[in-house]
């Protein structure tokens, strides 16, 4: 599997003079998006979730749709 975020910057560069912001993701955190990401496909993919769209019944998927929508980037 890939390095994927990493979690770390490299600290070797001295980064104060181009005027770049330098960050730290926890990793930790990016797993757990991972893993609930994993979960939401893997529904998706499910016999379950094609019921229930077609049934008009499912909401969690369309609620995160519809917020994602919202979102003003």
């Amino acid at each position: 599997m890939s390095k994927g975020f990493g979690g770390f910057t490299n600290n070797n560069v001295d980064d104060s003079r181009d005027g770049k912001a330098k960050i730290t993701i926890d990793q930790r955190e990016v797993d757990k998006l991972m893993k609930e990401y994993k979960g939401i496909k893997k529904y998706m993919r499910s016999a379950l979730f094609e019921v229930k769209k077609l049934d008009g019944t499912e909401t969690y998927i369309s609620s995160l749709i519809e917020e994602a929508k919202n979102i003003d980037l």
